[in-house]
């Protein structure tokens, strides 16, 4: 089993910013993507950024520019930096984990942020 945990959401104004960290612990593949998605009230889940265990990079066109996801191996750990924060990024924001050989994917509880003035 994996287990992710978020940290580092919150309020901000827009044009603010936000890093969010996800620490995942248990049985980690070392070949794995690890990621964001995101879910705003009455709208399905979608991809914010995703990072491959060897550095390869995808992100949703939305937050293209504004958003550079990390992520430190050694710590198990992806971060997503968050620049430029426009009202319509409110939403909880999960982080996820996926093991490529077996494409099982992993669901922390998620963290709320919020956009507004």
């Amino acid at each position: 089993q994996v287990q992710l945990v978020e940290s580092g959401g919150g309020l901000v104004q827009p044009g603010g910013s936000l890093r969010l960290s996800c620490a995942a612990s248990g049985s980690i593949s070392s070949i794995n993507v690890m990621g964001w998605y995101r879910q705003a009230p009455g709208k399905q889940r979608e991809l914010v950024a995703t990072m491959t265990s060897g550095g390869g990079t995808n992100y949703a066109d939305s937050v293209k520019g504004r958003f550079t996801i990390s992520r430190d191996n050694g710590k198990n750990t992806v971060y997503l930096q968050m620049n430029s924060l426009k009202p319509e990024d409110t939403a909880i924001y999960l982080c996820n984990l996926r093991r490529v050989l077996t494409n099982t994917h992993y669901w922390g509880q998620g963290t709320q942020v919020t956009v507004s003035s």
